[in-house]
């Protein structure tokens, strides 16, 4: 089995990477540098060359406030064009496919749980551009898993858990906003999950996965920073305004995830895990 991985240098790309290394699987590993995926040739000339078994397409891209101002150029051809060109090569050649999406997908008013079908109703560019790379993998009819998920940390690349830790150096108390809720994903939950799908050989279609318990970020920033000294305050999102619209209530579902036989850590677990492996 050969896996082919896209978006090689991000935080996602990354794990993917080491994960497999550590399980000796055979893979090959490609940046935008090394695969423009937007360039449909280039991206027919490497599966022609590596024939891959499974393609893990983790190259998005991610500037969510810049995806507002850029309208539908790199968001729209990286996200949707992209995507397509993965899409239709993996179905030329006979591959399977498993790639990324968002909670962003969802407009963030529904107080419950929302489930892999309910209505989709994306309130930014960078969401309407990730529904719009789903409804291409669909259309190719390629064999294919789409897990959306939210909130991403890792090792690698940036994201919230670095920059709290980067400010908590310089200031004794931070603020972060309590009004948006969602669910942390740990890279390393997330890689797991991805390569679960394909040896169980689950069934093909749309997932979401995320580390169990939800949190606002103002909480998620508290378990940070808890064998800190820095003080956390909650603000409401309106004290800190951001270009795109953030979804208030993004809490996705995750039992079809859980029907697969994966057992996902809570949020607070997988934070704890990753924090040791980084010290």
């Amino acid at each position: 089995m050969k896996y082919l991985i896209t978006g090689a240098n991000g935080q996602l790309g990354q794990e993917l990477q080491k994960f497999l290394s550590e399980r000796q699987l055979n893979f090959v590993a490609f940046d935008s540098h090394q695969l423009d995926i937007t360039d449909k040739e280039k991206v027919m000339s490497i599966f022609k060359q590596e024939n891959p078994d499974v393609v893990f397409h983790a190259a998005a891209y991610t500037k969510v406030d810049l995806a507002e101002d850029e309208g539908r150029s790199q968001n729209w051809q990286v996200n949707v064009e992209g995507t397509k060109n993965i899409a239709d090569a993996v179905k030329q050649y006979s591959a399977k496919l498993v790639a990324v999406s968002t909670d962003y997908v969802f407009d963030g008013m529904n107080l419950g749980e929302y489930k892999e079908d309910d209505p989709v109703n994306p309130q930014n560019a960078y969401g309407r551009a990730k529904l719009a790379g789903e409804l291409a993998i669909i259309e190719s009819d390629a064999d294919a898993y789409i897990v959306r998920t939210s909130w991403v940390f890792g090792e690698f690349g940036n994201n919230f858990v670095y920059t709290m830790q980067r400010l908590a150096e310089t200031h004794p108390k931070l603020t972060v906003v309590n009004d948006q809720m969602g669910r942390p994903t740990w890279t390393r939950t997330l890689a797991e999950f991805m390569l679960h799908l394909i040896e169980t050989k689950s069934e093909y279609g749309i997932y979401q996965l995320s580390n169990d318990n939800t949190a606002t970020w103002y909480e998620f920033a508290q378990e940070i920073l808890k064998a800190t000294s820095v003080k956390v305050m909650p603000v409401t999102s309106a004290e800190f305004p951001q270009k795109a619209y953030r979804p208030e209530h993004s809490v996705m579902s995750l039992e079809k995830a859980k029907s697969t036989e994966f057992e996902i850590p809570t949020w607070q677990d997988a934070l704890e895990e990753f924090l040791n492996t980084i010290k």
